[in-house]
């Protein structure tokens, strides 16, 4: 049998009582170490399971994942995931190899961003599509997460995006030299975030584009949900450039109508001024 275990967002503690019984039980534990991270390493997660992990990379999970899947018609394996297990669609295709290979499995659910985002005070039922945002480079700035949250926001829906991570990853010379070195990990902030997003605002605005959003939309920004010491801002855009919500991981959410409700629960955690601009569009919505 081939468990899919969801680990939760905080530490080890935050895995089920169903999780950590599959997991005492498996002759094999792999840890996926790469679409998120918990705010504990492995040695930590290991003494509290009381089980060895083995650390399964991207190149595993998406190049090796017979090795994941060895033996498991016979034997028990465990794959765990921050957060929940189908929070990446990467891991739909390791269910599918299972299937093909005649491999029962099974999956443990547990709280992810997807979910856990609603503690920011915005109703879960009123977002979009998710999206990612991922690092810029020289010769690369997509912009296509610009154009999905605009299209959320003129449907009044909020968008939840996701943030970059890079961790065991090549530089571009590296890998066409074949060296199997890799670059330090890096995570996305709000910061950052803010800051590309400002950046295709201004161009398009240049341009003479009709706009989506703009500097004054009102956003929050979140970091570590789930662990003791998470953090959430509402802020408008620009305002979140300079806001320092601390350590990965982070998360930003884009509002589009808002509920009086909403609005009372942004205030809990809202920088001063950043609501001070919001648009009533009717009796009881309002808008940035």
């Amino acid at each position: 049998m081939l468990y899919l275990v969801g680990l939760g967002l905080g530490d080890a503690a935050d895995i089920t009582v169903k999780g950590l019984q599959v997991v005492k039980s498996c002759s094999r534990v792999y840890l996926e170490a790469y679409t998120s991270v918990l705010t504990v390493g492995k040695e930590a997660l290991e003494e509290y399971y009381g089980k060895e992990l083995i650390l399964a990379d991207r190149d595993l999970v998406e190049q090796q994942a017979d090795e994941i899947l060895k033996d498991a018609d016979v034997t028990d394996v465990a794959f765990l995931v921050v957060g929940d297990p189908f929070g990446a669609t990467t891991h739909s295709d390791l269910v599918l190899r299972a299937v093909n290979a005649g491999i029962p499995y099974r999956v443990i659910h547990n709280a992810s961003i997807m979910n856990a985002v609603g503690c920011c005070g915005l109703q879960l039922y009123n977002f979009g599509e998710t999206v990612s945002l991922v690092f810029w480079t020289d010769t690369w700035r997509p912009e296509s997460f610009y154009d999905k949250i605009c299209k959320n926001r003129t449907a009044g829906l909020h968008t939840l995006c996701l943030l970059d991570i890079k961790v065991k990853e090549q530089s571009i010379e590296n890998m066409m030299r074949g060296k199997k070195i890799y670059e330090p990990p890096r995570f996305m902030t709000v910061n950052q975030a803010a800051d590309q997003l400002i950046q295709i605002i201004q161009r398009r605005r240049e341009e003479g584009e009709e706009l989506g959003m703009t500097e004054d939309t009102v956003c929050v920004g979140v970091a570590r949900l789930g662990a003791d010491d998470q953090a959430m801002r509402a802020a408008t855009l620009s305002q979140l450039v300079s806001c320092d919500l601390g350590g990965p991981l982070h998360s930003l959410v884009v509002t589009g109508q808002l509920h009086p409700l909403e609005v009372d629960m942004l205030r809990v955690n809202a920088e001063p001024d950043a609501l001070k601009d919001l648009r009533v569009m009717d009796g009881s919505t309002y808008c940035s």
